[in-house]
This record gives C-alpha cells, sequence and structure tokens, in this order.
C-alpha cells in the first residue's frame, strides 16, 4: 500500500557523509554520558523492598505516589498488577533502616488513604538479584546482536550484517546515552523497549536491502549509489505508513500511560525516530563504503552463467 509515489530519486547518498558525521558524533556523546554519568538503575538492578497491597477499592496511585515521595523515598515505582485494587510498590534501599521498617512506614501511609487496605507480601530484593538481572540482560542484548548479524549474513551478505549491526547499536547506544544524559529511570520495561528497538530497526534495514537486491537485478547498468538511492526513494511510502502508525501509538503511551508506561514509550520513541535515520544514512551507507555490488548478492547466478558443463550456461537471469 502507498500514499504516494515519488518519480524522481531522492540522492540520500550525496548527503551520507555529512549526516554519518553527525551520527558519529551523536554517537561519542551518547558514550561519554555513559561513562561519566552511568545509567540511572531502577530497584529491579540496585535490589530494595517488594511491597504487594490489595485495596478495598480502586487505588488511586498518584496521591500514593506523592505521598511515599513525601517520606523521602525518590526512586519509588507504583503500579497496579493483577487488578486496579492490587497495587505493587518497589522502594530502594536506605542506608539505616530496613525492609520490615520501609514496608511499615509505607503501609501507615497507605492506611491513611484507605483504612481497609492490607499488605499481601513484601520482600527485600538484594543487590545480588540486580546484578543477575543486569547480567541477564546484557547477555540477551548479546544474543540479539549476534542473531540478527548471523540472519542478515545469511539472507544477504557479509556487508549488509556489518551495515545493518552498526545501524542497530547506533540505535541502541544513542537510548541509553539519552538515558545516561537525562539520569531517567532504566527499568527491566526500558531493557525490553531497547531490546524491541533492535528487532524494529533492523526490520527497517532489511527492507531496504531486499529493495538494492531486487534493483540490482533489475537495472545491471545502474551505479550503487543511483541503486541504493532508487530503493530508499521507493520505500518511503511504505516508511511513513509503517513508522508513522507506530509512532503514533508510543506517543499515546508516553503522553496517556502514565508514569508505570512513560520511560519504557520515551526509549521506544527516540528508538523509532533513530531507527529510521539510521537505516537510511547509516546502514545504507555503510553498506555502500563497503563495495556492496552484484555480484555479492547473486553469486549463484553468476556462477550459473559461466559454467561451461551447464548446457543452459549463458541464459539470461
Amino acid at each position: 500500500m502507498e500514499f504516494f509515489r515519488i518519480r524522481k530519486d531522492i540522492p540520500f547518498m550525496r548527503h551520507a557523509l555529512v549526516f554519518n558525521i553527525i551520527s558519529f558524533v551523536t554517537f561519542l556523546a551518547a558514550v561519554f554520558f555513559l561513562f561519566t554519568r552511568g545509567l540511572h538503575l531502577s530497584v529491579e538492578f540496585t535490589g530494595g523492598t517488594l511491597m504487594e497491597v490489595s485495596y478495598s477499592k480502586t487505588a488511586d496511585l498518584d496521591p500514593l505516589r506523592n505521598g511515599i515521595k513525601g517520606l523521602g523515598y525518590v526512586d519509588v515505582v507504583v503500579q497496579n498488577f493483577g487488578s486496579a485494587r492490587d497495587v505493587m510498590i518497589r522502594l530502594p534501599s536506605v542506608k539505616g533502616q530496613s525492609s520490615a521498617q520501609q514496608s511499615e512506614q509505607v503501609m501507615g501511609l497507605i492506611k491513611t488513604q484507605d483504612p481497609d487496605a492490607q499488605l499481601r507480601r513484601t520482600e527485600f530484593v538484594g543487590p545480588q538479584v540486580g546484578d543477575e538481572l543486569a547480567t541477564g540482560g546484557l547477555k540477551a542484548l548479546a544474543f540479539v546482536v549476534v542473531g540478527i548479524m548471523i540472519y542478515l549474513a545469511v539472507r544477504f551478505e557479509w556487508k549488509y550484517a556489518v551495515a545493518g549491526i552498526i545501524a542497530n547499536l547506533h540505535d541502541v547506544i544513542i537510548i541509553l546515552g539519552f538515558f545516561a544524559y537525562f539520569q531517567w529511570e532504566f527499568s527491566l520495561a526500558v531493557l525490553a523497549a531497547v531490546l524491541a528497538v533492535l528487532g524494529y530497526s533492523v526490520n527497517e534495514s532489511v527492507v531496504i536491502f531486499d529493495r538494492v537486491r531486487e534493483n540490482f537485478r533489475r537495472f545491471r547498468k545502474m551505479e550503487t549509489v543511483d541503486i541504493i538511492n532508487n530503493a530508499i526513494t521507493a520505500t518511503i511510502s511504505r516508511t511513513i505508513i509503517t513508522h508513522g502508525s507506530t509512532q503514533l501509538v508510543v506517543l499515546s503511551m508516553l503522553i496517556f500511560g502514565g508514569p508505570t508506561l512513560h520511560y519504557f514509550a520515551m526509549a521506544l520513541t527516540i528508538g523509532i525516530l533513530f531507527g529510521i535515520y539510521s537505516s537510511v544514512f547509516v546502514a545504507a551507507a555503510i553498506a555502500m563504503w563497503l563495495g556492496i555490488a552484484r555480484e555479492d548478492l547473486i553469486k549463484a547466478t553468476a556462477r550459473k552463467e559461466h559454467d561451461p558443463e551447464d548446457p543452459n550456461s549463458g541464459a539470461v537471469v
């Protein structure tokens, strides 16, 4: 489906060097902030107290959040789970205060808002659990990266795999750089958003690479730069439809989803925007500079055309 069709190819690759310099500077800035400021990890990674509270009626979370912050807790997570009357609270560790003291203090606040509220469960999440979650998250990220590289190398060619994974890591590092610079809370939900962005970004690269491969077969005398420009121009309508509709959904979560979904939606918003950019000006440009050619994608066909033992050798493919 297309909303419009551009008749004349847009010379994207003419400006690829300038945009890639901008990307490189942005990437370095993100790495700098990650090393100097670091990520503001949530309770899941740093450890703290986990509480589950059951209300007698629908829980109003905003007064509860404000009340807990009034007790001196800055990084607190308050969200529904299961139903609108069940609330999960994550409190960061406080020096000199036990988990039981924290839960007792918070329950005193909750009782003033709803005397019939009941504490269903409380437990302490130690830093060791947070270390295991961080390690597991890094392993998941590594497996996704390796899987994408293998997929692109098998479907296309190693040059496309290198270009695609550099573009994907570019998106991930920039997302983390934003979270480091603004010190937004990095939680398991944000990690899930980062992994989702990896898959989403590679999808756009695959669409462009597919069109590049098709163009190499259709336009045998066209230069590589022109083939890439044609491929990107031909997929613009599809990109606007797909990314535009997805971005609308993510923005609705960002605006109306409340504190629980805020940083999850923020990571997706940044990732989708930079995913479009990186697929055009990072992945396609790097593939061009690595020297992609028609022979890289249809080596089997080229061998068949020059096979002297094949009676059909020399046939037009």
